[in-house]
Parts: C-alpha cells; structure tokens; sequence
C-alpha cells in the first residue's frame, strides 16, 4: 500500500511553476488596500475573507468565459506603477513560501495601460517587482527565480506589438510570449505573424490550448504555429481511445508524447472551468502514466484559493502520488523552463534534486 504524503513532504518538495498568471494571484488584502486608495469602488467585498470566497465562487461556474470576467476587479487596481510592483513583488514572497525554487509569471501588460502606463513601463513595473521579490526572499535566507511571459489577448490582437516587447525585454527579466483568452472563435493561427516573429528572433513561447475548447485548438498551437508548451492542453486525452483497456494514441497524442511538448496542467482550475471532473480523475495523473511532459500549476492562485502545496497534495491524494512523482514533475517544469540549458542544469541538481534525494 501507498503511503499518502504527509503536508510537511509536500511543502519542503521543491516545486516549479509554468503557468500562474499575475493578475490572477493578488492578495485580497492587496486588493482592498489598492481599491481604497485608487477610488475604485466596485469590488464585491471589502473584507478580505467574503472577497476571497467570492471569487472562488465566481469561478466555479464550470465555463471558461465567466471564470475571465472576474478579471476585471483584479487587473482595475493595477495601473499604476506601484500598485504593479507591489503584486509582482508579493507573488514572489507567496511562491518562495510554498516551495517555488522556479517559476514563470504571465501577464498581458496591455492590460495594465488605462490609467496612462505604456506597455515599456508595465513590463519592467513588472520585472522590478520580481526583483524586489526575489531580493525579499534571499535575504530572509531562501532561493527563488521568477521570470515573466507577456501575454497577449486571442481577442485583442495586439499580439505582434507584444512579440517585439518579449524580444526587446529577453534576458532582461522577460523569458518567453504566450497567447491567452477565449479560445472558442480565437484560434492561435490569427496571430501566426507574431510567432513566426518570435522563432525569426530565437524567442520562446507557450499558447492556451485544449482548456476549455477540442483537440483541434492543440493541434493548431502545435502544428501551425509551433507551440513549445501547451497551457493546459487537458483535452488531449480526447485524441487517446480507452476503450480496449490498452490506451490507443491518435496522431496528435503520439505526436505531443513523442516531442515531449510540455502540458501545462492546472487541476483546481480545469474542476473550476469545467474541464475536469475531480482531483482523481484528472487528466494529469493518467497522462504522466503514459509518459506525456506534464507539469503541475496553480494557473491563477486568487481565483481557485490555490497554491502549488494544494494542487500536489490535491493531486498526489488523488493518484496516491509518491515523493519520486513530485520529482518527475518538477524536473518535466526546469527542463521546459524557457532558459537556458545550463540554467536548467544548475537549477535542476542545486535546488530540486539535491532536495529531493534527503526528503
């Protein structure tokens, strides 16, 4: 019989996180404090407990499209420049706390321009919260590295302005570019200029596919426009046929295991969306048994009440994961981080495995 992992395993494990976007993890204290300052009056609570609940319970309508409207009260006290620091710098200090050794922060910094901010300016508001975050951290005697994906919207289409920012901004805090949003009427291939931009000027990037729309939207990212990683990528498991008891790979689930793109796999916002039914059915666990690249994320921390310590223990209960699991998991994050293979090396033996063979 398999021992469950204790709380405490799973906290000391070191983790690695792909996929949290930024404006999807502020502090509701953060956010009330911002509020009151800025005049902005439209929260639905400004106690930061019922506020925490309401969006876990806006969020759990199981569709994709009402679970991105409450974005508007996360992303309204976040233009400025200071109230932009402040959350990349405490997203930092939350993630160190939850065993993060590496992780990479996206956001859409088109988003943060209504009160006069230029997209120059939010990115590197940004970068110095992180670095602010990063220093907090190190000297209170922890390690951690946070690096940042600029997003930009499926529907805005603003995505060639954005790639030019991942080029200008690469190895100054910025690692990579991703498409985001609604995928249903969005498909990838619209910004297909701004990845052949990219891959022109040796920049990385992931794309939302396969969360809440069918496997074409993954074979889209990956066929077309060259995706590296996949966000979320859970609707995958429909190209696979159970039937027989024997797993029968489509083409596109043979093509995604035997190039090893990276899944980047969020549980407890898959149950909220929609796109899974429970933490033991979850596509993550079947998938690392049949050896897909699959990582583990929080995908937005506020909106789900979620850590990377909660969806492990969530998902190691639920597939009755070992230590060794965790390990596979945060090894498939630093081999498919977007930095370099060096960086990926010393990270990996320093700060995971180095761990990892004491627990």
């Amino acid at each position: 019989m398999t021992l469950l992992l204790t709380e405490q395993q799973i906290a000391l494990a070191p983790k690695v996180l792909l996929h949290d976007h930024l404006d999807g993890g502020l502090r509701p204290q953060t956010m009330i404090e911002h509020a009151l300052a800025s005049g902005y009056t439209k929260l639905p609570s400004y106690d930061p407990e019922k506020l925490a609940k309401w969006f876990v319970e806006a969020c759990s309508s199981g569709t994709l499209e009402l679970y991105l409207e409450t974005f508007e009260h996360t992303i309204s006290v976040m233009q400025t420049r200071d109230e932009i620091i402040r959350v990349a710098r405490e997203c930092v200090i939350d993630l160190a706390a939850d065993g993060v050794v590496y992780a990479e922060v996206r956001g859409a910094p088109e988003l943060f321009t209504r009160k006069g901010l230029d997209l120059d300016q939010v990115i590197e508001a940004t970068v110095e919260g992180f670095n602010q975050g990063m220093a907090e951290v190190a000297h209170n005697g922890k390690k951690i590295r946070v690096e940042h994906i600029l997003c930009a919207l499926r529907q805005n289409y603003v995505s060639e302005e954005v790639a030019t920012k991942v080029v200008k901004y690469k190895g100054r805090g910025v690692v990579g570019f991703d498409i985001a949003g609604p995928e249903a009427g969005f498909p990838p291939t619209d910004h297909i200029k701004a990845f052949n931009y990219l891959r022109e000027n040796g920049a990385h990037y992931t794309i939302h596919a396969g969360e809440a729309f069918g496997i074409e939207s993954i074979a889209l990212a990956v066929r077309e426009c060259g995706a590296e990683r996949i966000g979320h990528g859970i609707r995958l498991i429909d190209d696979i046929d159970f039937s027989s008891g024997e797993p029968k790979l489509g083409s596109l689930a043979q093509e995604i295991l035997d190039n090893q793109v990276c899944l980047e796999m969020a549980p407890t916002s898959n149950l909220q969306t929609g796109g899974a039914a429970s933490y033991a059915t979850h596509q993550i666990g079947v998938m690392k048994k049949l050896g897909f690249n699959v990582t583990l994320n929080t995908d937005n921390r506020l909106m789900s009440a979620t850590s990377m310590i909660r969806e492990a223990r969530e998902i190691a209960t639920g597939y009755s994961w070992t230590m060794d699991d965790l390990h596979d998991v945060a090894r498939n994050g630093i081999y498919s981080a977007f930095i370099d293979d060096d960086e990926q090396e010393d990270i990996y033996q320093s700060q995971i495995k180095a761990v990892y063979d004491r627990l």
